[in-house]
């Protein structure tokens, strides 16, 4: 393609995964992280929370693929990324967000939600992919919940995918045409909770009792709804959860 894609947190989770795919493509690879390794042409330092060094890292760059982000200012950082790249007259923006934002009255959906306005609010053509949470993230929360032998399992229900089919997608949509809101991606199986927690422990070789529970209020009339799953028209990974547990049973990367 021509001109050069910069990645935002293209250290991270799925940035890192995303990074290589698109080299392979043949894609011309820039990556923002606050912290530039010594040498790297390809990486350059910078912070999306406050636009240090935006500016720079955007210089010739055709496609802007933003996944950084921190516990809170999501849109603050989707904000600076946005006026950046309005500036440096890049030709396609791209983010990642989450099934059930816009649905889930909870403050990191919302965060999401703002996100996608910011996007869909830019001169800069873009692609908002909603993506469900990924195993890796899902591990952390799995091995957290079964510290105790007797465990517990909210009355939820989840859909987690692989970071790695994350990636594949955001390579498609970053070597493509902008496509706005684009189909949400989730994983193979829907799963409850507890179901989930069981598969981990059964890997993991934990005996645990698990105990179940309702959430509360808005949210959990939100989650009893579904209203974090994706829709009947979602793409679908391929890779399992126990599947993703018995190759990578101790990974939380």
């Amino acid at each position: 393609m021509d001109g050069r894609i910069l990645v935002t947190g293209g250290t991270g989770t799925i940035g890192r995964r995303l990074v290589p795919l698109l080299e392979e493509r043949g894609a011309a690879v820039r990556v923002l992280t606050r912290h530039a390794p010594e040498g790297a042409a390809d990486h350059v330092a910078g912070d999306v929370m406050t636009g240090a060094g935006l500016d720079v890292a955007m210089a010739g760059a055709a496609v802007v693929v933003h996944l950084a982000g921190a516990a809170k200012g999501d849109e603050v950082a989707a904000a600076n990324v946005i006026a950046a790249a309005e500036r440096a007259g890049v030709r396609h923006v791209l983010t990642l967000s989450v099934v059930g934002a816009g649905r889930m009255p909870i403050g990191y959906f919302r965060a999401k939600e703002q996100v996608e306005a910011i996007f869909a609010a830019a001169t800069v053509p873009s692609t908002v992919l909603r993506a469900a949470q990924v195993h890796q993230l899902v591990l952390r929360m799995a091995a957290g919940m079964t510290r105790p032998p007797v465990a517990p399992a909210p009355r939820i229900r989840l859909e987690p995918v692989d970071a790695g089919e994350v990636a594949e997608r955001l390579a498609e949509l970053a070597l493509g045409s902008p496509a706005g809101l684009a189909c949400e991606l989730a994983g193979a199986e829907v799963l409850e909770a507890e179901e989930l927690l069981r598969r981990y422990a059964e890997v993991r070789g934990l005996r645990r009792r698990f105990v179940r529970f309702g959430l509360p209020g808005k949210v959990g009339a939100a989650y009893r709804a579904d209203a974090n799953l994706a829709g009947p028209d979602a793409r679908r990974g391929h890779l399992t959860w126990e599947e993703f547990l018995r190759t990578e049973p101790l990974s939380v990367a």
